[in-house]
């Protein structure tokens, strides 16, 4: 099942048992996803992928943590504590991260496949990491550990 549909479901279900803060979440999504539909149309693409779907969601998820961060930095809890279970229901959607020990070895048999060497080389590694795992790379894991690596 696509994304998509997914979404249409977990919205329909949601209204069903009147879930309104995960309603209002997936709306939310939707709204957004529209809004990266019509950017796309300028690349000539009437849907974006999949891929792109997951990139926007990770993007959200990095919006609000930045937000819930500041919230509680504001002295207001509650909002950030609204911040945070929109990630939780945003998250539902993304496929799960590589484990530790997958990400560590696959970041060591980039370095090897691109010869790389220095800092210099971290978008060749980073583009061989996602020709590998496309969407289930989430890149603020990876390039911490790409980074630590090359620096070594």
């Amino acid at each position: 099942m696509s994304l998509r549909a997914r979404f249409m479901d977990d919205l329909k279900t949601a209204m069903k048992a009147g879930q309104s803060e995960k309603v209002g979440t997936i709306r939310m999504i939707t709204a957004k996803l529209k809004d990266v539909d019509i950017a796309g149309r300028a690349k000539g693409e009437d849907q974006v992928s999949d891929e792109a779907v997951i990139a926007m969601l990770r993007g959200m998820i990095k919006s609000r943590t930045e937000s819930a961060a500041m919230y509680l930095k504001g002295g207001r809890p509650e909002l950030a504590e609204k911040e945070e279970a929109e990630i939780a229901i945003i998250r539902d959607y993304l496929p799960p991260d590589l484990d530790d020990a997958t990400l560590e070895a696959a970041v060591r048999e980039a370095i090897e496949r691109t010869d790389a060497t220095s800092m210099k080389d971290m978008g060749k590694v980073m583009a061989a990491l996602k020709e590998q795992f496309g969407a289930a790379l989430n890149p603020a894991s990876a390039s911490p550990v790409v980074r630590a690596r090359l620096s070594a």
